[in-house]
């Protein structure tokens, strides 16, 4: 595949959320081999993070990463405060961090797990755009912003209640946020990504069989990888996508589509 490479405006700063790895290491790279100054965060693996600050200076981009929590309010304000101090003011946002569904039905779900979900994949992205839009406000910018969400929001499944309700929330938020900032020329859109290969598939990269019965399931034949959704999220990003807000783009290779299909 070829790598996008959409022009953006001289000095673009963006933030990407969960960059240490699968979408959000796609989408920060490809941010970077565009020229765009990116900051973006890691929580865990800090070799995971170096690789993708590495991929994007031998590139010839500029990248900063910046160990974050993104439930904690503090964090985030730091996050952007590092951005802002090391590149200006953050135009572009990208939230891609987040947990998948713990396999656990309602009934037997703890509070601690449903709010764990939900603070990682709902306010996450609640925190970063409110900083964000904040200060784009106070500079008197226009920007963009691309929450990642899923095909989940809409189609459920048994025991995803956390991660299937976070991200339907996260639906909501993205629309009514394109409805408040339009006036401001302050984009937001989503994309719902299927089955991509990055870790929260890790079973399926790990396993041919299940692999292979999974994308018997697609009728695309093959499931995504993070370079497909980075492509998709670069043109939202960028002035191409100018008149586009309040959207959630799907990426599934029509795995959505075979809903009631066969019976």
């Amino acid at each position: 595949m070829t790598e996008p490479n959409p022009c953006f405006p001289a000095a673009s700063v963006a933030i990407v959320t969960g960059g240490e790895s699968g979408i959000g290491r796609a989408c920060a790279i490809a941010l970077g081999a565009a020229g765009v100054a990116v900051a973006f965060t890691w929580h865990s693996d800090e070799a995971a993070s170096e690789a993708t600050t590495k991929a994007i200076t031998d590139a010839g981009g500029r990248a900063l990463a910046v160990q974050t929590d993104v439930t904690d309010e503090a964090a985030i304000e730091a996050l952007f405060a590092a951005a802002e101090h090391a590149f200006g003011t953050v135009t572009l946002l990208v939230n891609s961090a987040g947990l998948n569904m713990s396999g656990t039905m309602l009934r037997d779900m703890p509070l601690a797990q449903f709010d764990r979900i939900v603070r990682s994949d709902l306010y996450g992205p609640f925190l970063t755009c409110r900083r964000m839009v904040r200060a784009l406000e106070t500079a008197e910018q226009p920007g963009r912003i691309v929450n990642i969400s899923s095909i989940h929001e809409r189609a459920p499944r048994a025991g995803g209640v956390d991660y299937d309700a976070a991200k339907g929330g996260l639906a909501q938020l993205t629309a009514t946020l394109a409805l408040e900032l339009a006036p401001r020329r302050i984009a937001v859109n989503g994309v719902a990504p299927g089955m991509i290969l990055t870790p929260m598939n890790q079973s399926a990269m790990d396993d041919p069989n299940e692999r292979r019965r999974k994308e018997a399931a697609i009728p695309w034949g093959r499931a995504g990888t993070g370079a497909d959704v980075a492509t998709l999220v670069m043109f939202l990003l960028s002035p191409a996508a100018d008149y586009i807000t309040g959207s959630t783009v799907t990426i599934d290779g029509g795995l959505s589509l075979t809903v009631a299909q066969g019976a």
